[in-house]
């Protein structure tokens, strides 16, 4: 079931029989590691949810930018979940979380290089030629600036997709988030993005900080956040928009509001 121009949120068991009467929600989105299992209630749920809803498949775990191999059993339960279920996308995130064997349980930022970017596009070379589809790729949230990046995060991205064909999964939120850590514009970033290789956008919430804004996923989507969205669909038209809220997860009610304004801006928006 292809994914629409629409809104959807990640989906949690809890908000199963609420979706009977989804609002707003056009299709939903599963962290493909919850799922990497064989057989059982959760997957016999996820069935009937797929027969329902679009699908789209994020996962956290492959580490695309670690200097270690892919781990091939994690391939292997991964191409094996989106098999059995054929998402209409599979995404993943420009970032590392295992080293050396160890599995950190984080998405780390990796500096913008040429080493970098080789290590990367092989990586997503081998994934997509393993799983037999395409990959989006999700901009990162970052904290630092390494000293040792010679080009621009947009940049890299761009030559990423251009080299391996993957697809951009543009999270807004991210954006925002790194714009306020490292002091730049967001908007100018969105002008340097490849928005003609967007397949998927992403918009959070965080919790509030002084310093330093943490990417939580546990907090309605802010009115800047909104913005930019809106300004991003100005440039692209409507697009698959999913909310995401994983920490501190409310009732569906309020999930679907939240679906239901971007809805508002999905069906008002056409490209300049």
């Amino acid at each position: 079931m292809p994914l629409p121009p629409a809104a959807g949120i990640g989906f949690k068991p809890q908000h199963a029989r609420a979706l009977d009467a989804p609002g707003a929600v056009s299709w939903l989105e599963i962290h493909a590691e919850n799922y990497m299992v064989d057989g059982g209630p959760r997957l016999a749920l996820l069935a009937e949810m797929s027969q329902r809803f679009a699908m789209s498949a994020h996962g956290v775990g492959l580490s695309i930018g670690g200097e270690d191999p892919l781990d091939p059993d994690h391939l292997a339960r991964l191409r094996g979940l989106l098999d059995w279920l054929n998402p209409a996308r599979f995404s993943e995130h420009l970032a590392w979380s295992s080293h050396g064997g160890a599995y950190l349980n984080d998405l780390l930022p990796l500096p913008c290089n040429t080493a970098t970017l080789d290590r990367v596009c092989a990586h997503i070379d081998e994934v997509q030629q393993y799983l037999g589809r395409q990959m989006l790729l999700e901009n990162p949230t970052s904290y630092m600036v390494f000293d040792d990046s010679t080009m621009s995060e947009t940049d890299f991205l761009a030559r990423i997709g251009r080299r391996t064909g993957c697809g951009m999964l543009l999270d807004i939120e991210n954006v925002f988030l790194s714009a306020q850590n490292l002091g730049f514009a967001p908007e100018r970033y969105l002008d340097a993005y490849p928005l003609d290789m967007v397949g998927e956008i992403h918009l959070a919430g965080h919790a509030p900080g002084d310093d330093v804004l943490i990417d939580t996923h546990s907090a309605p989507v802010t009115d800047p956040v909104w913005a930019l969205y809106a300004r991003v669909l100005d440039r692209i038209g409507p697009t698959p928009t999913l909310i995401e809220w994983d920490a501190d997860v409310p009732d569906f009610a309020t999930l679907q509001a939240e679906a239901a304004r971007a809805h508002a801006l999905l069906t008002r928006r056409v490209p300049a």
